[in-house]
């Protein structure tokens, strides 16, 4: 029985762990070729190898404009084709406006925002080329509901969800074929956000799984949904921001 994205042609950023490695890992399971990006080379060359021959692995600086011109020539010698790609790669720094000094900020608009932004640019040069596809960008719950003790990150977060509505309208003018969704986790088990809990607090004990009225999900949770919207199931689907979060987001308003 055929998967859900049969020898579609995928790319993932920040592949080596978390919501990038689960969404590797599912991709595979379901058809797709999936070729990994990351700058953790040990992490990434072991999920490669642990994925077998339909997996590859390549050492990729999602914010520098030249490892996405490397990467994207590479998937094109070694694919010859674009269907669908995973702006996943992200880093998580707290502090208010108050706090955030001006190099972090820079530092999460390089990473989570230019990142994204570079990404969305290489992968429609290749796939309107081929006959269309899907960008799926990770941003955060973050970037809809207001969050004090991470201005920047929200701030960064927020670029990606404006991007990606953006794109979504170009392609659809230009008749591009392709499309571009947003996706707005919160409070996934993963080694980034985990980091931030305090001394003391498990983490594990507060996911649906252990308590039903705790909000943390797993990063296969978030992977099932990268999975739908890869998938020609959503082929309808442009443009939108869909939230991963357990409801976090309506309890909040």
């Amino acid at each position: 029985m055929a998967g859900r994205v049969q020898n579609k042609v995928a790319l993932v950023t920040g592949g080596a762990s978390g919501v990038g490695r689960a969404t590797a890992l599912l991709l595979a399971r379901e058809g797709a070729r999936v070729v990994i990006t990351d700058i953790d080379i040990e992490a990434g060359q072991a999920l490669a190898d642990e994925i077998g021959p339909v997996a590859s692995f390549m050492c990729h600086d999602a914010a520098s404009e030249s490892d996405w011109d490397r990467v994207v020539e590479a998937v094109r010698v070694l694919h010859g084709r674009l269907d669908v790609l995973v702006n996943n790669a992200g880093i998580l720094l707290k502090g208010s406006v108050e706090e955030t000094s001006l190099a972090d900020w820079q530092r999460l608009m390089r990473v989570n925002a230019d990142s994204v932004f570079l990404g969305c640019r290489a992968a429609l040069a290749l796939m309107k080329e081929e006959g269309g596809g899907s960008i799926i960008n990770v941003s955060s719950l973050a970037a809809l509901a207001g969050r004090d003790d991470y201005a920047g990150y929200s701030a960064s977060k927020g670029a990606v969800a404006a991007l990606s509505r953006s794109v979504a309208a170009l392609c659809r003018r230009r008749k591009y074929r392709i499309r571009c969704n947003s996706l707005h986790p919160d409070g996934v088990l993963t080694p980034m956000t985990c980091a931030e809990y305090p001394v003391g607090i498990d983490p594990r004990q507060l996911t649906i799984d252990s308590d039903p009225m705790h909000r943390l999900c797993l990063p296969e949770d978030v992977a099932a949904s990268v999975l739908f919207l890869a998938s020609d199931e959503s082929r309808a689907i442009n443009g939108v921001e869909l939230r991963v979060d357990s409801g976090q987001f309506v309890m909040s308003i």
